[in-house]
């Protein structure tokens, strides 16, 4: 009995009905959800809520409509991988805009290089998810354009659970292998058509790791699945079992 008790008070309380509606008005992804799906997706987000900080930063505030709409998008990558795409990681912090990190690098030669990136979105294998909240508004905006920062970090997040960041999340043994061959085949023709300076239609972003292929064609399955399937079928149909149908498919 204690051990039933001690679930219960883990349950994360189901997001009030009236908000949920909300999300759905300003997120076109959740709006386009079957039913079955969309109540997926709000369990998901509950659990979200209940388990992870979530930190404003500087004079941004987050008032439960913004905490339920990031909630909402950090989960689409989990309707069909489930919660478990949620652990390892306890904080989610939200900037006003972009903002900027100091990277350093020791090249072979021993030289310490130092610079400044803006970025709009990170993740770090064991810390928290990072999100411009400017970012997250130009997504909401423009659903259909190819973009979507919090799937991007959250297809990071996935990628990092089996401990690698190399462009492959955790999966059966036999996917696994198929995915690995069809991935990297993919990858090398997209970079090879970026370094030839091809007119390419996906963002050439994509082409810097495989960890950024994943994740940017993960952007792709959600928010423009015609031009994923068009330019990289082996790609677009793994993405499809990997998170369901595309919303916008």
């Amino acid at each position: 009995m204690l051990g039933l008790i001690r679930r219960l008070r883990r349950t994360p309380a189901p997001i009030p009905s009236d908000l949920w509606q909300r999300v759905r008005g300003r997120a076109a992804w959740v709006a386009r959800l079957d039913e079955a799906r969309d109540r997926r997706l709000q369990a998901l987000a509950a659990r979200f809520l209940h388990d992870k900080a979530v930190t404003a930063v500087g004079e941004l505030q987050l008032d439960d409509d913004r905490r339920a709409t990031l909630a909402a998008l950090c989960c689409l990558p989990l309707l069909e991988f489930g919660a478990e795409g949620l652990h390892g990681w306890s904080q989610l912090i939200v900037y006003p805009d972009a903002f900027r990190v100091n990277r350093t690098h020791v090249d072979a030669a021993g030289v310490l290089h130092e610079w400044d990136d803006e970025l709009i979105g990170e993740a770090w294998e064991a810390g928290p998810l990072i999100l411009s909240w400017a970012d997250i508004e130009a997504d909401l905006r423009q659903p259909d354009a190819g973009f979507c920062v919090a799937v991007h970090e959250m297809a990071h997040k996935l990628d990092a659970l089996d401990g690698v960041l190399d462009g492959t999340p955790p999966l059966p043994r036999d996917w696994q292998r198929l995915w690995a061959r069809d991935f990297q085949r993919s990858y090398d023709g997209f970079v090879a058509e970026v370094e030839r300076d091809a007119d390419v239609a996906i963002d050439p972003y994509a082409a810097e790791a495989p960890e950024e292929f994943f994740a940017v064609c993960s952007e792709y399955h959600f928010s423009d699945p015609a031009t994923l399937r068009r330019q990289l079928p082996e790609v677009a149909g793994h993405l499809e079992r990997l998170y369901g149908v595309s919303p916008f498919a």
